[in-house]
């Protein structure tokens, strides 16, 4: 008897040590994989908030940047063939909910448990140095010698390029899209002239406009924005009403986890992020970069990208720039 009770003590201490440590997380430094370039809103939200969530945990975040492939799937790919031990993020955004539909890989949002940092609205510009003084003015321009007019919008299937879509169908503009890995390259292609538009986030554009390296023309939600230095920016929805129908399309940036983490792995990781952006640092970026700070995590954050994930993919189907129908891939119609 004494023996049994003996073992069942050793084995009770030996499972409870093992628990303890299968719990003791993280242990090690942890890997940021940002899908898009560096020097976009994405890779630039992931590093601050990450940066300040480093501080309420033992080890630290370490950003890395792979870009590439469809809707930032080179990305995701390489971060959900990784350990499901939470050692690995992805920082990721709405536009990459359309990497199914359009061919860059076969899985949906499901295998992902994010944190969302929030987002910023889209501004439609133009080199600094264009003849379009207007929105009227670059969509007759782009009427009368149709695809002529280059715009860039980062990648196929982003959020920047379904906005560059909306535009077009609810302002009769016919513009030229030319895909760009990330919103920083295709800002940087309107400022050297390589394409006549570009449509990225206002926090991204935000130092290039004070610059004057852009030219604003408008924003592409309802509310009009002021910038220092730059002054008023005009909803296009004040020239355009019908944009009502298509637009706006929100910005959701953030970063997930596999859905197949240990539970206390996401609870570690949402109790850091959640400090994080209490912090003055997060508050104060926000602040200056017109950011819309979020803070949602598990199925609140789950249920937003399957909205978004739905949205997106059936307006890519609709507007004929979808390859793979969204049906095939159990994604329901919003």
């Amino acid at each position: 008897m004494r023996r049994i009770v003996a073992s069942a003590i050793c084995l009770s201490l030996t499972l409870g040590a093992s628990l303890a440590k299968a719990e003791d997380y993280p242990t090690r430094d942890i890997t940021d994989v940002v899908v898009w370039s560096a020097g976009g809103g994405t890779d630039t939200a992931n590093r601050v908030v990450t940066a300040e969530m480093s501080k309420f945990l033992p080890t630290r975040i370490n950003v890395v940047n792979k870009p590439g492939g469809v809707a930032g799937s080179i990305g995701m790919s390489y971060a959900s063939n990784q350990a499901a031990d939470g050692y690995t993020l992805v920082g990721l955004s709405e536009s990459n909910v359309t990497a199914a539909v359009q061919g860059g890989w076969d899985k949906t949002f499901e295998i992902w448990s994010p944190f969302i940092i929030g987002g910023s609205p889209d501004v439609l510009s133009v080199n600094a140095d264009s003849p379009y003084e207007s929105l009227e003015d670059l969509v007759e321009a782009s009427q009368e010698d149709p695809k002529a007019i280059k715009a860039a919008a980062g990648g196929s299937g982003s959020i920047h390029h379904l906005n560059l879509l909306a535009f077009e169908k609810g302002s009769g503009a016919k513009l030229n899209f030319i895909p760009y890995p990330g919103s920083a390259p295709g800002q940087n292609a309107a400022m050297t002239g390589e394409v006549s538009v570009v449509v990225t986030s206002l926090a991204e554009q935000q130092q290039l406009l004070k610059a004057g390296k852009l030219r604003p023309l408008g924003m592409l939600v309802e509310q009009a924005s002021s910038v220092k230095g730059v002054g008023s920016i005009p909803s296009a929805f004040d020239t355009y009403p019908n944009l009502r129908e298509y637009l706006p399309i929100s910005q959701t940036i953030g970063f997930a986890v596999s859905t197949d983490a240990p539970q206390h792995v996401k609870d570690t990781l949402a109790d850091a992020f959640k400090k994080a952006l209490e912090t003055d640092a997060v508050k104060q970026w926000a602040a200056d970069n017109f950011y819309q700070l979020s803070g949602k995590t598990g199925k609140e954050a789950s249920a937003q990208f399957r909205q978004l994930e739905s949205l997106f993919s059936w307006t890519l189907h609709d507007l004929g720039a979808a390859k793979i129908n969204p049906d095939k891939l159990g994604i329901e119609k919003p």
